[in-house]
């Protein structure tokens, strides 16, 4: 009985002595200011797809963060490029060869160039990223990597070409 006592009258007189926590960042009720009247938009947004979507701002907000740096880089080689057809478009599937093991988040970057877009080109760039830390080559096998990527019929419209590119090499598909 004294211990529960004693602790409800420590914790009393703790949570007395903050009296700042009302004026607080960190108290959720101050986060946001009260209501302004604004003046309304001259413009409609009837037509604007993007109507309820926020514009962002860079650095605003209690807990941003800054954009993520990429570090990944091409895989060395190649190996397969296999496109299979599915109801929605198709899938298209990528087996390479890393320069060293520990490779991970492999994936397919689509190459946007106005010279593709003309000639019917549709170009991936396969890039993977590695470990800070150093790491054995160790056998092909076991650099292995794998990746696929699900592209829509509307996509595909016009396209007559699938490329992808590693550093060392790259392998196309063409439409039939």
């Amino acid at each position: 009985m004294q211990k529960t006592l004693s602790v409800l009258l420590v914790a009393t007189l703790t949570l007395s002595a903050c009296s700042g926590w009302r004026e607080s960042r960190v108290n959720p009720t101050n986060w946001f200011g009260s209501s302004t009247p604004a003046p309304a938009p001259t413009q409609t947004l009837a037509n604007d797809p993007n109507a309820l979507v926020p514009k962002q701002r860079e650095g605003a907000g209690l807990f941003s963060r800054p954009d993520p740096v990429d570090n990944s880089v091409a895989i060395a080689r190649v190996d397969e490029l296999r496109i299979d057809p599915t109801p929605g478009g198709a899938i298209i599937l990528v087996t390479g060869v890393a320069a060293r093991q520990g490779a991970y988040d492999a994936r397919l970057v689509r190459v946007e160039s106005e010279e593709n877009q003309k000639n019917g080109v549709l170009e991936y760039t396969f890039r993977v990223s590695y470990p800070a830390t150093a790491t054995n080559q160790g056998t092909e096998r076991s650099r292995q990597v794998l990746d696929a990527i699900n592209v829509s019929q509307d996509d595909l419209q016009g396209i007559r070409l699938v490329r992808v590119v590693g550093q060392e090499n790259a392998l196309e598909s063409r439409r039939r």
